[in-house]
């Protein structure tokens, strides 16, 4: 275990204990460290104490960092659509049907397992040995681009552009119904379903505040929308139930979705499409696109409709 000890001087008097050891040492993450806290691994003058507490002038501090837990997690030799990769970072092309990070049920075929095996020792540390590398996700039945982060640093990095809402993600979709305008906004608060725990839902009490930009790209045969869909922040499930919650759920959507599924789907027709971000290390923009999938492209086709044009 690893010691870091940090005296409080007459500047940065005042502030929160986790914002404090965070500024002073930037290889770990605030919610990391949170995390200690709440474990009893941070001491003030030698006493235990809260999340919040506000550190004073002369306060000595000792921050016990546990070693890293051997990974239980077996890398597996899973074919991977790399769509770039460099020293700090790998962007991957996530096919329909695959979990992202090992969960209850899910502890083999999952995108880590692949990833452990692919970058082997090469993968962030901060989300646990369950999310090697892990910064941001999407559903199982989503398909499309994430970026995974080799190291902390890169890590650190990323989570502050997700959290400053300065990431460029965006999503095509078919909807059902027509959506009479041809763009809008979504802004509307998520959190846990009050009856159904594993659902989420518009939550005004207890909910984080979310935000969907959507776009309309065609309407087909008034029954259903294809849809262009931004991000500017990122909830659990956001995509789906925003859309659900002004009457234009997904097609194929087994959660927030209609039940009838006249076209047989395996999930939510839902691919993220556009991802773009500032490169942690030579902080150049830097911005990838994955092309429309066989299982959303063959929907289309039923429709003539073709994007390849757009």
């Amino acid at each position: 275990m690893n010691d870091l000890i940090l005296n409080v001087d007459k500047d940065d008097a005042g502030k929160r204990l986790d914002k404090y050891i965070t500024e002073q040492n930037q290889t770990y993450s605030r919610s990391f460290l949170q995390r200690l806290i709440k474990q009893d691994c941070v001491q003030v003058n030698g006493k235990t104490v809260k999340t919040n507490y506000k550190v004073k002038q002369n306060d000595s501090i000792i921050c016990r960092i546990p070693p890293p837990r051997a990974l239980d997690i077996k890398a597996e030799d899973i074919p991977l659509d790399i769509v770039y990769e460099d020293k700090d970072i790998i962007i991957v092309n996530k096919p329909q049907g695959m979990v992202v990070h090992p969960a209850n049920g899910h502890y083999e075929g999952t995108l880590v397992n692949a990833l452990l095996y692919h970058c082997q020792d090469s993968l962030s540390g901060i989300n646990g040995i369950l999310r090697p590398g892990i910064v941001h996700r999407i559903d199982k039945d989503t398909s499309g681009l994430l970026v995974v982060c080799k190291n902390d640093f890169a890590h650190i990095n990323i989570a502050q552009q997700l959290k400053d809402h300065t990431i460029t993600r965006k999503y095509l979709a078919l909807v059902y119904n027509n959506i009479k305008e041809n763009e809008g906004t979504v802004d509307a608060p998520i959190g846990r379903h009050p009856i159904h725990r594993k659902k989420m839902a518009i939550n005004r009490k207890n909910g984080k505040r979310a935000v969907t930009h959507y776009r309309v790209l065609e309407h087909i045969n008034s029954q259903y929308t294809l849809v262009e869909l931004q991000l500017e922040t990122g909830r659990t499930h956001q995509i789906r139930v925003h859309m659900s919650s002004i009457h234009h759920p997904l097609l194929g959507d087994p959660v927030y979705g209609i039940n009838k599924d006249k076209f047989h789907l395996e999930g939510q027709m839902l691919h993220a499409k556009i991802l773009g971000f500032i490169h942690p290390t030579n902080r150049q923009y830097m911005q990838f696109e994955a092309p429309l999938p066989d299982y959303f492209r063959k929907l289309l086709n039923t429709w003539n409709i073709n994007l390849n044009d757009r």
